[in-house]
């Protein structure tokens, strides 16, 4: 079943807030975005930046797997609210 755009910025938010209580990848992912705890604040609601947070989080399984544990939700939800969001790379398989 296919998320809602509601379900899946939700769920960015989720992955945005788990990311910035993890010490360890927290500055990964802003040396990797360029961006800083400012931009966090300002640019959360910014579908497109959530994007980019579901992008950085299913880019390793192990993160995936930790953020979903944590949160309760089924391991391919990330990617499918990344689908949802949109303005992504196309895939042709």
């Amino acid at each position: 079943m296919r998320i809602s755009a509601d379900a899946a910025e939700t769920l960015a938010l989720q992955a945005l807030t788990w990311l910035v209580t993890n010490d360890e990848l927290l500055p990964v992912f802003l040396g990797s975005t360029g961006a800083d705890i400012g931009d966090l604040r300002a640019r959360a609601g910014d579908r497109q930046f959530l994007a980019s947070v579901l992008d950085f989080l299913t880019m390793d399984d192990a993160w995936v797997i930790a953020f979903c544990d944590e949160q309760g939700i089924a391991y391919d939800q990330p990617m499918q609210a990344r689908a949802v969001l949109g303005g992504g790379e196309m895939h042709w398989t």
